[in-house]
């Protein structure tokens, strides 16, 4: 029996962890007022930061990317106030506090540029925006990772975990149609100047496939499967191809929270090839630090772009696509549904229940006609997921105990000109962690994504040295340089009502009250 669950995890995912103790906040004071004691110290500006919040009481926010937190650092032995403790650490002078309740806001005080009125309003007419929300029809839920596209063009975004969505699109295309789609439902084209510039909630209406129109037959899973690898050929990219993405990566843990968003341009190989021969250019960068829990556990994801370009399973397949691990797994023609008025077979997936290794189930939807990989939900087996904890961490705390709960990854594909494109990914991971000598354990929620934004087809070539970022680093660590107007004209997946609140928080002009 081949096993190549060991290769999909390290490949995927990895994490380092620490741990760091905050006392209790002291009181509210102004930070010239606070005055702590600091023993000679050498470290990073992130250890000697933890040691001033254990003096002072108080937890650091701040904006990575004003101060590098694996920069060495040190400061003599003696008194200081707070904020003078906070420029001997960082080096930096120009850095204000701002003390809110249980936590000091670290930040720059930003002078607005200045801008001619008349470039401003040219720059604004080169774009349109359309926002809005997805909802079923029926249950008045939201749609979520539905797909907004423009008719006959490479460019589109997808519904967040609210439904929600906003494309940004150049005037040159506001003649054109904007298509709505989700698999299972009815797909929807609007002309875009009757979208643009507002906000919708816009209901789509589930497929029902009327039963006479349903031909009576048998589908066999493994042959369905063969075929789908089989039609790659046809129905997937020989050529290199450059991809806009959005991507996002997250730690959740109590109440903290950690945010890094790019959007990448990507040179993307054909199927053939293999993902190492893939490149990434960084365009934008930003990231967001709260730590709000004075027993906090420090996730950093490892490999999480890597993991973004391997989860291609039409270009790098699992075990469960493989033929020689068929045997492993039971396969079922499990439903019928459409897509953009298409026939899509369902095929679930789980592991065979004599084997006791951590395999993985889903579900698999291929189109009926081309027998193209159009979407594939799997996870690991909830069963035996909690024996793959040691794969997927590389280096814990000592004081913590940490239990893969559920892993599950997401991936959809799209059409454009005939051919399918990577359209959108997305891994979330939980944990269970316990602090050693305690009876309760906490949730530690992990999560990757990337959406293709646009396609382009011409004139595609291998990016420079100096331009492509390492895939395989802790993405979050990257160095890059503030930008207040942050995305522009890019295309974005929207953050969710908790994101949002996160952001709202981190609002650097409250410290210019």
């Amino acid at each position: 029996m081949i096993n190549r669950t060991g290769y999909l995890f390290n490949c995927l995912i990895l994490f380092i962890m620490m741990s760091v103790s905050v006392n209790l906040p002291a009181e509210n004071q102004n930070g010239q007022d606070i005055k702590i004691k600091m023993p000679k110290s050498k470290g990073s500006i992130y250890e000697l930061l933890n040691r001033v919040s254990g003096q002072s009481g108080y937890l650091f926010i701040y904006d990575s990317q004003l101060i590098e937190n694996d920069k060495s650092a040190r400061i003599p032995a003696g008194e200081y106030s707070l904020q003078a403790a906070v420029h001997k650490i960082t080096g930096n002078d120009q850095l204000k506090i701002r003390i809110m309740g249980n936590h000091i806001l670290l930040y720059v005080p930003v002078e607005e540029a200045s801008v001619q009125p008349e470039a401003k309003k040219t720059e604004e007419q080169k774009f349109f925006s359309l926002e809005g929300t997805l909802i079923d029809r029926m249950s008045g839920e939201p749609i979520i990772y539905g797909t907004i596209s423009v008719s006959n063009h490479p460019y589109g975004t997808v519904t967040n975990q609210n439904g929600a969505f906003k494309l940004i699109l150049p005037d040159s295309l506001l003649t054109s149609n904007i298509r709505f789609s989700h698999i299972g439902y009815i797909t929807r084209e609007i002309g875009a100047v009757l979208l643009a510039e507002g906000h919708i909630n816009f209901y789509m209406d589930q497929k029902v496939i009327p039963l006479q129109e349903i031909v009576v037959r048998v589908v066999d899973p493994l042959r369905t499967i063969r075929e789908m690898m089989l039609r790659r050929n046809q129905n997937y990219s020989h050529e290199p191809v450059y991809l806009t993405a959005f991507f996002r990566e997250g730690v959740e843990y109590k109440s903290s929270m950690t945010l890094s968003e790019a959007v990448f341009k990507i040179y993307k190989t054909g199927y053939v090839s293999s993902a190492g021969s893939e490149q990434v250019k960084m365009l934008k960068m930003r990231r967001i630090v709260n730590p709000d829990d004075k027993d906090t556990l420090v996730a950093k994801i490892k490999s999480s772009i890597s993991s973004c370009l391997l989860l291609d399973l039409v270009k790098n397949p699992p075990e469960f696509l493989l033929q020689e691990n068929h045997p492993q797994y039971v396969y079922t023609h499990s439903d019928i549904t459409t897509i953009e008025d298409r026939r899509v077979y369902v095929i679930s997936f789980t592991q065979n229940e004599l084997i006791t290794d951590p395999l993985y189930c889903g579900e698999l939807f291929i189109d009926a006609e081309n027998f193209s990989l159009l979407k594939i939900r799997f996870e690991i087996n909830p069963a035996h997921v909690w024996k793959t904890s040691d794969d997927l961490i590389v280096r814990k705390s000592k004081n913590f105990e940490v239990a893969a709960e559920k892993v599950v990854y997401e991936v959809t594909y799209k059409p454009w000109n005939g051919i399918y494109y990577i359209n959108h990914v997305r891994g979330d991971l939980n944990f269970k962690v316990r602090k050693r000598g305690r009876l309760f354990s906490s949730e530690l929620h992990v999560w990757f994504e990337m959406v293709n934004c646009n396609t382009e087809t011409q004139d595609v070539r291998r990016f420079t040295n100096e331009e492509r970022i390492s895939t395989r680093d802790i993405f979050s660590e990257t160095t890059f340089i503030y930008d207040k107007d942050f995305w522009g004209n890019f295309n974005v997946i929207l953050p969710e009502e908790k994101l949002k609140e996160v952001i709202m928080q981190y609002n650097f002009n409250q410290g210019r009250k």
